[in-house]
């Protein structure tokens, strides 16, 4: 099964490592539609998937579980996740419902 991939970078004061974000196309199964992903973070990797009616609100669903999975992680709680030169909201939306304070010094809504 084939993935398209975000990495992001996790950063402290002496090194900087790689974290990739998998999301596999969405599949059906018996009427629905499920969105696998993965984030592989040095020491654990989180997978999961999302399902949904069609293709389209299985990945929506992904990537919103994506947003949330990062925005609670304590890596983001420590300033130290970062994509996009630097940018600490990872491109990734938030559900609905979940913009509130900010879990770090940056300027992406976090998760209550």
């Amino acid at each position: 099964m084939e993935a398209i991939t975000r990495i992001l970078k996790l950063r402290s004061l002496d090194w900087e490592v790689d974290v990739p974000v998998r999301i596999f196309w969405p599949v059906e199964d018996k009427g629905s539609w499920f969105c696998r992903w993965e984030i592989d973070w040095p020491d654990r990797k989180r997978s999961n998937m999302a399902g949904g009616v069609d293709g389209v609100q299985a990945l929506r669903l992904a990537l919103e579980m994506i947003g949330a999975t990062l925005h609670y992680s304590d890596e983001h709680g420590a300033g130290a996740l970062r994509w996009n030169d630097g940018a600490n909201d990872y491109g990734f939306p938030l559900p609905p419902g979940t913009r509130g304070g900010l879990s770090d010094a940056g300027d992406q809504p976090g998760l209550q």
